[in-house]
Order: C-alpha cells, then structure tokens, then sequence
C-alpha cells in the first residue's frame, strides 16, 4: 500500500475521484444487479468450481 502522506498533493488531487465521478458510484450503487446471459448469477455450485488465478504465496514462518 502507498502512504498518501508520501504523495505530493498535486498527485492526489489529479488521483481523487470528481464530484461527478463520485455522484455516477453513488448511483450505480443504489441499481439492481441484474443477472442475464453474458453474466449469470452464481451457484454455490459453480463457485466451487472457481480457481484462483493466482496462487497463493507461501509465507516464511516468522514466529
């Protein structure tokens, strides 16, 4: 993770979302999912069926 504190701040304001933007999340939030054929709702089933794409890393053992 980046520390914003290590960003100068003409960065961050280039990087922050526009009211507008932030408006357009608010209301995409408040839609239905709608489910149809390009993208159908998941079973438990199907999602067993998943795999990662990536692996998980293995840790050294820090204790």
């Amino acid at each position: 993770m980046v520390n914003m504190n290590d960003i100068p701040l003409e960065l961050q304001n280039e990087l922050a979302f526009t009211k507008e933007e932030l408006a357009e999340l608010e209301r995409a939030k408040k839609m239905p999912i709608t489910f149809d054929a390009d993208c159908p709702e998941t079973t438990p089933e199907r999602a067993l069926k998943f795999r990662r794409v990536n692996p998980p890393r293995k840790r050294a053992n820090m204790a």
